[in-house]
């Protein structure tokens, strides 16, 4: 009978026995980790230091601080930026006041501490100025961005990476030795699990827990890839819709198709879709990379990726897509230009500080008595009815601005015609110069 009222502790996730106990154990981070790398050098230094830890989930943000608080012997204090606020900090520093009459330091880790407001950002800063706490935040967002400059200049800023296919093969390993020895894994089922995992080790251990739960037949002796395919659901790429991974990634296609990478454009533009990107959204970026990088070198660019556009919407998801592919593959392959876009930037910069200046009396309109009278449009020449329809000499920038040149087109495409063709019309206004020049001479 005593049996029923038996309870036994539950069994810690994999995780989080599997969690490194040493500096040593860290699989990953390499970067850092390494012989003579950053924090190497800070533990075996001896001296602890405020940090905050950036990277994905699963790289093991959490792990390195516990690690940090074992090497220096300090007493580990830990708040959920999601579910802590201002009391809980100063709840933490009555424990950490504690520790310190007990000769003991203590850090004080934040996780996710881009969740915190500026108010509970500022609460922290006094606690660290004096002392009192060693601060270790963890976040997957850019402190640049979501922390504040003030916090930010008080701790060290370490870059942590995704695990790589090598790095989690490790892991798996480890895993399979230490944990689950009684399951065996076909090649194919390893690197399935491993692609899941998408660089987090932390999915990696909760995909091999939700394998071993699976496993119910006790004749079962090899995990086959099948049975993998059948007892995960399916895979979730890495990716925020509004976060760094987003803009990087967006960064990534615009360079490849600038880069006249087609393979390359495809791949992130596919994976920003796998990862649940708006597809509107993309179009619409791919319209402006047309009009920034390709620009007047092939007109033709730009109609086909409104076209593109056009046809997402006309079909949608996963037809209309196909549509965004080939758009992104054809600005890939157009003749690059930038001169365009480089003359807009310059001429609004130049604009936005100059002073306002006058339209010329020869370009201004005249549709009343007085308007003509007074000279408006008077001298102007009607290009049409001059031969090349170009009026050779005229000036159309206000009086006494010196001619600018923003617009300089490339050797390349349509581009180069143009570039041909202003050539001429230089040649033309050149000749006209001559010839007042010549005229004033021989009046002199």
């Amino acid at each position: 009978m005593s049996e029923l009222f038996t309870t036994e502790s539950p069994k810690a996730p994999l995780a989080e026995a599997m969690r490194p106990q040493t500096l040593d154990d860290v699989i990953g981070q390499t970067h850092l980790l390494g012989p003579g790398k950053p924090l190497r050098l800070a533990f075996d230094a001896g001296k602890v230091h405020s940090m905050i830890l950036w990277g994905p989930p699963g790289v093991g943000k959490t792990t390195l601080a516990r690690l940090t608080a074992s090497a220096f012997a300090c007493e580990f204090i830990a708040l959920p930026a999601v579910f802590s606020g201002v009391k809980d900090i100063r709840a933490a520093m009555v424990q950490a006041t504690h520790h310190l009459n007990h000769r003991k330091q203590t850090i004080l880790f934040i996780d996710e501490i881009h969740r915190f407001n500026k108010a509970q950002q500022d609460a922290l800063l006094p606690y660290i100025e004096s002392g009192l706490v060693t601060f270790i935040g963890a976040t997957t967002e850019n402190p640049s961005f979501e922390v504040n400059s003030a916090l930010l200049s008080r701790a060290q800023v370490y870059v942590l990476e995704a695990l790589s296919i090598v790095e989690l093969a490790q892991l798996f390993t480890r895993v399979q030795t230490k944990a689950l020895p009684h399951l065996q894994f076909e090649t194919s089922a390893q690197q399935l699990l491993i692609e899941y995992a998408d660089g987090d080790a932390r999915r990696l251990l909760n995909l091999l827990e939700q394998i071993d739960a699976a496993v119910v037949t006790p004749a079962l002796q090899q995990v086959t890839l099948l049975f993998v395919q059948n007892a995960l659901a399916t895979a979730a790429r890495r990716f925020d819709k509004n976060g760094e991974y987003f803009y990087d990634q967006i960064s990534a296609l615009h360079k490849s198709v600038r880069g006249s990478y087609p393979d390359a454009a495809l791949y992130w533009l596919t994976r920003m879709l796998d990862g649940g990107a708006d597809p509107r959204y993309l179009a619409r970026r791919i319209i402006r990379m047309a009009w920034e990088d390709i620009g007047l070198a092939d007109p033709r660019a730009l109609q086909i990726v409104n076209d593109a556009a056009t046809t997402f919407e006309r079909l949608g998801s996963p037809e209309g897509e196909l549509a965004l592919g080939q758009a992104v593959i054809y600005l890939a392959m157009a003749p690059k230009s930038n001169a365009g876009y480089v003359a807009y930037n310059q001429a609004r910069a130049f604009v936005k500080k100059d002073q306002s200046r006058e339209v010329p009396l020869h370009l201004r309109n005249a549709p009343t008595n007085l308007m003509k009278e007074l000279g408006y449009g008077h001298t102007y020449r009607y290009a049409h009815d001059e031969e090349h329809a170009y009026a050779a000499g005229e000036n159309y920038l206000p009086t006494g601005m010196c001619p600018p040149n923003w617009y300089q087109p490339v050797p390349r495409g349509l581009e180069a015609k143009i570039a041909e063709k202003m050539a001429f019309l230089k040649t033309l206004d050149k000749n006209v110069a001559v010839k007042k020049a010549s005229t004033r001479k021989n009046k002199l």
